[in-house]
């Protein structure tokens, strides 16, 4: 029996809405290090240790039963106590803990000896109150003041920092057999135990963000009778579910769901209290636009709560005026808000920050999506002022120098340099290698407009505005066009990734290319020759399609986006091979993301992995510091099953249209409470000798209509 891999970081992680606890395995927090309790983008606790008798305990196992619980079971080493030495491993330290607002902590010490034993069970908390952005960096200023007390009767450790009108605190409150005390930085319980008796003690971690008190949870139970575990039930009970004979297909989906499910973040606005999906852990606890909106559109066959959070949400922060320091102008919808201390004080532009040339059209598309896939035209009517925003926005913002494409460039003096989704400096080459210069029109940002357009139109012809609607489809017209002449590449079969700042086609090979199928863009007679190129060994690496190509200088199958594979970006290139009907080649990536995902713990995606090449020998690496949970790698799942299956959602029309190609390795799949409008569908999918078969088991059989569907 072949060895089996599992790859993932070393590390233990729960989290819940905007509290986070990264630890390592035995639940310790060693500085220096970047992990910790974090919460609204400021590190509450920056260092945690336990001891017996200042002997450090040895880690036996642990894990996560939930994404907001965990338990770490330890035992002691040898150490000497005023009754007599304790030999190792007689202790058990069985060490729970839940968040739901803010966290609670429970010790279980029992004694396995054949003594009594008594010792002090020591806990050292310290808190750095760092921001988020600083502790990524490695770069710690401390601006403001730490204060902390103790009080014996309120058995409470108070550590509070404040800088001007910013301030954060977290208030500890032990609980135990017997009192606790604080010295030492440490607090410490006694801890007396006879031969096979066990002692219960706790730590209640209270939370303040300033004006808002985040209370420990009352118990800390990590079973289904816990009010969250509770409401997860709740939740997924009313989503879509999937079941197949091919079990690790099957737990890849509902690994997604959890995913899906611990990183809903709970986003106040004017219409109440929503739920978007922040981007990913530990970094990206925070309100997106590209990533809550493609997110939003990965999702919208599972559940529609997203795509109207992102909606609403992101529409009451569009932009109204020019502020260059932010990137910030009228009808652009953000890219990034931050909470933390330098928020706070304006020393970063993200409050919010608007650098992102990509969110303001897939906010349009987002919302025809959600249009088709509920047909709920008032959620159109109350946002149709945010999209004529956003529409001028493109026009007026977008296309600066007025040639019918859109570019890009900063304004603000601590800006991105990139801005569509491969946003580091380094991303965007040439194809020597060398930082193409902008402004940069990139070739995915004029499929995501014209996708917007096009979108646009059906949504204002559904509202009864023709003109409006033959307008925008007249604009759509001239950009497929103008853009096929101008960023077609006849010799290679592809498309440039971009124009640089003089306007000239950069034809360096890259995966962005496939978004341009996804959006539709692409003459149905040279989309067979862009699916051929990004399928060639340079681009295509068995465990997925590479961001940049192999033969390009620049070239890193380690970097974070010059030839690593992102699941997000090959579940949107899926979708754009099955939108043309190149059903073995969109399965071929689902297969890739499936099989790499079999080497990661838990079947959990994360943000990204290395580009190497798959081989009978090797394994996907994970790219150091990637985000796990990630929101739109847990979202390309969902995009893999809706490109295997061709699910379209067209609710107006009052039908799911299926146009199914399951491969060998996935010979069938069962979808429950596929929801389209106000049909609730339950439907069999599965391999035959003449192709693959649909059965409908719930719902009206007529509203399924398998077959091709029109490309543009």
């Amino acid at each position: 029996m072949p060895l089996e891999i599992k790859v993932g970081p070393a590390q233990l992680a729960i989290h819940q809405g905007h509290t986070v606890l990264i630890s390592e395995p035995d639940g310790q927090i060693l500085w220096p290090t970047d992990k910790g309790l974090y919460f609204y983008d400021t590190r509450l606790i920056s260092a945690y240790a336990l001891y017996a008798n200042g002997e450090g305990w040895e880690l036996v196992n642990s894990g996560a039963p939930s994404y907001y619980a965990a338990r770490i079971f330890l035992t002691n080493r040898g150490f000497p106590s005023e009754s007599g030495d304790v030999p190792a491993r007689t202790l058990s330290l069985v060490l729970s803990r839940m968040i739901d607002g803010g966290m609670h902590e429970s010790y279980e010490v029992t004694n396995f000896g054949r003594a009594a034993v008594r010792f002090n069970l020591e806990i050292v908390v310290r808190s750095d109150f760092a921001d988020i952005f600083e502790v990524k960096k490695g770069r710690i200023v401390r601006r403001g003041r730490i204060s902390s007390t103790w009080s014996d009767d309120a058995q409470t450790l108070s550590i509070g920092y404040r800088n001007g009108e910013f301030f954060r605190r977290v208030v500890i409150s032990a609980e135990g057999n017997t009192p606790a005390v604080y010295a030492n930085g440490r607090i410490s319980f006694a801890v007396e135990l006879q031969p096979g008796q066990t002692g219960i003690g706790s730590l209640l971690y209270e939370l303040t963000d300033g004006t808002r008190v985040f209370p420990a949870p009352s118990e800390c139970l990590l079973n289904a009778a816990s009010p969250q575990a509770r409401a997860l039930s709740g939740w997924q009970a009313g989503i879509l579910k999937l079941h197949s004979s091919v079990h690790a297909f099957e737990r890849l989906f509902d690994q997604a769901v959890e995913d899906i499910a611990a990183l809903r973040l709970p986003v106040p606005g004017n219409g109440g209290t929503a739920f978007i999906t922040a981007a990913g852990l530990p970094w990206f606890v925070a309100l997106f636009g590209r990533d809550t909106l493609i997110v939003a559109l990965q999702t919208l066959i599972l559940d529609t709560e997203f795509a109207y959070a992102a909606l609403e949400i992101l529409g009451e922060w569009q932009a109204t005026t020019l502020d260059d320091y932010r990137d910030a102008e009228p009808g652009k919808i953000l890219h990034e808000l931050r909470q933390g201390e330098l928020a706070a004080l304006r020393l970063i532009p993200h409050t919010p920050y608007y650098g992102t040339a990509d969110a303001t059209p897939l906010y349009l598309v987002t919302l025809h999506a959600a249009w088709r896939a509920t047909g709920d035209l008032d959620l159109v009517r109350r946002h149709i002022a945010t999209a004529e925003g956003c529409l001028s926005w493109i026009d007026d913002y977008g296309d600066r120098d007025r040639d019918g494409f859109q570019e890009y460039g900063t304004r603000s003096g601590q800006g991105y340099e990139n801005v569509g989704w491969k946003d580091s400096g380094e991303a965007v080459v040439n194809l020597d290698g060398s930082l193409v210069r902008g402004p940069k029109a990139l070739c995915e940002l004029q499929g995501y407009v014209y996708a917007a357009w096009r979108g646009m139109a059906e949504v204002y012809g559904a509202l009864g505005d023709a003109s409006r609607a033959a307008a925008l489809n007249a604009k759509a017209d001239a950009l497929y066009a103008h853009f096929n002449e101008v960023f077609w590449n006849e010799a290679d079969g592809c498309y440039a990734f971009c124009l640089d700042g003089n306007k000239r086609p950069v034809w360096t090979v890259a995966s962005n290319v496939g978004h341009l199928l996804w959006s539709g863009i692409v003459p149905p007679e040279r989309a067979g020759r862009v699916v051929a190129r990004l399928m060639q060994p340079d681009m295509w690496s068995g465990w997925g399609i590479r961001t940049l190509t192999s033969d390009n200088p620049s070239y890193n199958p380690y970097s974070y986006q010059n030839g690593s594979v992102w699941p997000h970006d090959n579940s949107l290139i899926a979708l754009g091979f099955k939108r043309y009907g190149f059903h073995t080649e969109a399965n071929a990536v689902a297969e890739d993301i499936n099989r790499a995902a079999g080497f990661f713990t838990q079947r959990q995606l994360p943000e990204l992995y290395s580009g190497v090449q798959r081989d009978a020998t090797n394994f996907p690496v994970q790219y150091l510091g990637a985000n796990v949970p990630q929101a739109w790698a847990a979202g390309s799942v969902f995009a893999l099953v809706q490109a295997i299956l061709g699910l379209q959602l067209d609710a107006p029309a009052g039908v799911l249209r299926v146009n199914p190609v399951l491969p060998e390795w996935l010979p069938d799949v069962t979808l429950l409470d596929l929801r389209v409008g106000t049909n609730i569908f339950d439907i069999e999918f599965s391999r035959g000798a003449e192709g693959t078969n649909h059965r409908v088991l719930r719902g009206d059989p007529t509203a399924v209509i398998c077959g091709n569907a029109p490309v543009a």
